[in-house]
This record gives structure tokens, C-alpha cells and sequence, in this order.
């Protein structure tokens, strides 16, 4: 594998995740100005319940995929487990986790604008990293790509092997990565809390 080209990889994914952060910021100052018609709903409720589930999946679907890739990524084509459904499960649990983080401002347009942003993020991340994979496993990655789809799961290739051999430091990063997901419980409960005692200003209502 040309060296140049794992390099460019790397600073691509170092890029992704400034972008990345960068817009959900940015989708949190937005959210900052932003109230859910009607207030405290039931479906103002009822959404950032469901969001919380998301990100309950999102933190366990993302550790399961570190059972399988973690310490492999770069060294072999993974293709059990979820990675026998989705050529990157790991992102597609991220969906989930960008959903639950905008389902907690309790505006469904909100939610849908996080999962946007993360799925044009990672769509440019893939792209890139297909390159380096066509490159380093060649005719391998070729097969896998026909067979398994980029994102969404193909239940019916599910494969999967008796015994794994487990890296317990990629699991435990993984656990605690998806935890921060979490920390949009109490960032837009705070800021509903100053717009209701008026310390923000709303200045759009969204569904």
C-alpha cells in the first residue's frame, strides 16, 4: 500500500471529524434559537424518549461492531458479524446516535437535520477510505463490495463464526466514544430550561 495514500486516509479522517463537530455544533446554536410547536407536547415527549432509545442502540450496535473490527481494520477484510450486512455498520449505528442527539431538542426536523449532516460526513468518509481498501486488499475488498451493501443492513448475507478473538482496549474506546452521545440529554435540557425562563431567545418553531 503506497504510504502517501494511508496518509491522505488519515487526514481525511482527522478533517471528517473537525467537520463533523463543526456542524453539530453549529446544529446546536441553531437548536439554541429553535422551540417545538406546541411547546411540551406529547410528541415533543414521546420524541426525545424515542431518542433515547436511538442512542441506546447506536452505543451497543457500536461496541458489538468493535467485537469484530477492533485491531482488524486495516490489517483484514472483516466480513462477519454486522459486518456481513453492512460494509460500514459502525456508521450506520452512528445514524442512530445523530438521530437520538437531535431528537432531544424535541423537534423532528431538528433530528433529521443531525442525521443529514452525519450521513453526508461519513458518505465522504467512505468514499475515501474505499480507496485505500480497493488498494490495499484488491481483488478481496472488490468481492465484499459486491456482495455487501455500503450502509443500509442486507439481513440475508448474515454470516457469523463460533469464537472471536476480542481486543478489550477498541471495546472499551468504542463504549466510552458512544457515551458522549449522551451528553445531549442534559446540553438541550438546559437549553429548553433558558427558554423557558427566558434567558434565550426563540426565534424559529419547528415541527
Amino acid at each position: 500500500m503506497n504510504a502517501s495514500v494511508a496518509d491522505d486516509l488519515h487526514r481525511f479522517q482527522l478533517i471528517r471529524k473537525a467537520v463533523l463537530f463543526t456542524c453539530i455544533l453549529g446544529a446546536v446554536a441553531f437548536a439554541a434559537v429553535t422551540q417545538s410547536l406546541g411547546g411540551e407536547t406529547v410528541f415533543h415527549e414521546g420524541l426525545e424518549f424515542a431518542g433515547l432509545g436511538a442512542i441506546a442502540v447506536c452505543i451497543v450496535g457500536r461496541a458489538w461492531c468493535s467485537l469484530y473490527i477492533g485491531g482488524r481494520k486495516k490489517a483484514e477484510i472483516v466480513d462477519m458479524g454486522p459486518y456481513s450486512l453492512s460494509r460500514n455498520p459502525l456508521y450506520v449505528f452512528s445514524f442512530f446516535g445523530s438521530f437520538g442527539i437531535g431528537a432531544q431538542t424535541g423537534s423532528a426536523t431538528i433530528a433529521i437535520v443531525f442525521v443529514v449532516i452525519t450521513w453526508l460526513v461519513f458518505r465522504a468518509t467512505v468514499k475515501r477510505e474505499e480507496v485505500w481498501l480497493f488498494g490495499a486488499f484488491g481483488a478481496t475488498y472488490a468481492a465484499y463490495v459486491a456482495r455487501t451493501p455500503r450502509f443500509w443492513p442486507r439481513f440475508s448475507q448474515w454470516r457469523d463464526r463460533e469464537t472471536l478473538e476480542i481486543h478489550p482496549v477498541f471495546f472499551l474506546r468504542t463504549i466510552r466514544d458512544g457515551l458522549i452521545f449522551l451528553l445531549a440529554v442534559p446540553i438541550f435540557e438546559s437549553i429548553e430550561h433558558l427558554q423557558d425562563i427566558g434567558r434565550l431567545r426563540t426565534l424559529i418553531h419547528l415541527a
